[in-house]
């Protein structure tokens, strides 16, 4: 098996004014007899995705000739042989929560989060309120009544300690999901941490400094939800590095949680695990895929190893990536 090495990776704009399209590279593999496949995103310069583009859109050169589709047998596979995408619900269970009867309302919205994303991604559902340490709930799964019911015990909880350890709980929060995401049999790894808070820290068991450095530190994708009066935006927007959405009053609150939901599914729709047939039997080839989409243009370029290629390839193969952690923007 030949492993395809990235030597470059270009951007071609569209001319006359038009916005362009950006194609990025995430990974790529080639591997006998000969398989080429190619992980990148789609999207408008001004970052909308690019979604339900089909394979035979994708215009592939290489060496600067056009590839034929029906030759190559280009196709779109699956994401989930190759990516893994693990979320991780973390839940305010501070006293302003538990004792304002607040939670039977977080209680729905959290669910109807979690049985929406569920369908395509590993759900694991964590609390906290003053106290040092994540109040694990339910652990990862694709199982919507399971963390159904992991929710639904918390109909009567009180807290332990009502004060809010908002920073200390990120911090772990994001220590669990990067764990998950080492320990994933699939080679291409997202993870995502929504938070939910209708306050500030109080506990002061961590700093805001050493919380926001290690969301910068982190690979994983960050979104939080507040609400009320008391959440300070200027603070929370700097935590949701890649979404913060308020809800003013808890009859808003699954709106809320619905608008992260479709941002988390709108960004993964960007996504393409493009694979084809390469009909080069050897030597250093270049490779470009371009893509031509309501006027917009882009393409992005790379190279690949083509010794010891031959007939009978299959596109479908489970492509040969080298382990990466992907963030959605």
């Amino acid at each position: 098996m030949l492993r395809a090495s990235i030597l470059s990776l270009s951007l071609a704009l569209a001319l006359g004014g038009c916005a362009g399209l950006r194609l990025e590279l995430h990974n790529q593999a080639a591997a006998k007899p000969s398989n080429v496949a190619v992980y990148f995103s789609a999207e408008t310069r001004d970052g909308a995705p690019v979604a339900g583009v089909p394979a035979e859109a994708f215009r592939i050169y290489e060496d600067g000739q056009l590839i034929s589709a029906f030759e190559s047998k280009q196709t779109i596979l699956n994401p989930e042989v190759a990516v893994s995408h693990h979320i991780a619900l973390l839940l305010d269970l501070s006293g302003s929560i538990t004792g304002s009867g607040s939670l039977p309302g977080l209680v729905a919205a959290a669910s109807a989060f979690a049985e929406r994303i569920s369908k395509a991604h590993q759900v694991g559902v964590f609390g906290f309120d003053g106290g040092a340490k994540l109040i694990p709930l339910v652990d990862f799964t694709s199982n919507p009544r399971a963390v159904q019911a992991g929710l639904n015990a918390l109909s009567a909880r009180k807290a332990k300690d009502p004060s809010t350890n908002l920073h200390g709980a990120v911090v772990e929060a994001l220590g669990v999901a990067e764990e998950r995401m080492a320990r994933s049999t699939q080679p291409l790894r997202f993870a995502t941490l929504v938070v939910f808070t209708d306050g500030t820290d109080r506990a002061h068991r961590v700093n805001e400094v050493e919380m926001l450095k290690a969301v910068d530190r982190s690979a994983v994708n960050v979104f939080v939800i507040g609400l009320g009066v008391e959440v300070s935006e200027k603070q929370l927007n700097r935590l949701g590095r890649d979404g913060f959405v308020r809800a003013s009053e808890l009859g808003a609150l699954g709106k809320a949680f619905d608008e992260v939901a479709a941002r988390i599914e709108a960004a993964g729709r960007k996504f393409y695990l493009l694979s084809y047939c390469s009909p080069a039997r050897a030597g250093l080839r270049k490779l470009k895929i371009e893509l031509e989409r309501d006027g917009l243009k882009g393409s992005l370029e790379q190279t690949f190893q083509a010794d010891g290629f031959a007939p009978g390839c299959d596109p479908a193969q489970k492509p040969a990536f080298g382990v990466g952690k992907i963030r959605l923007r």
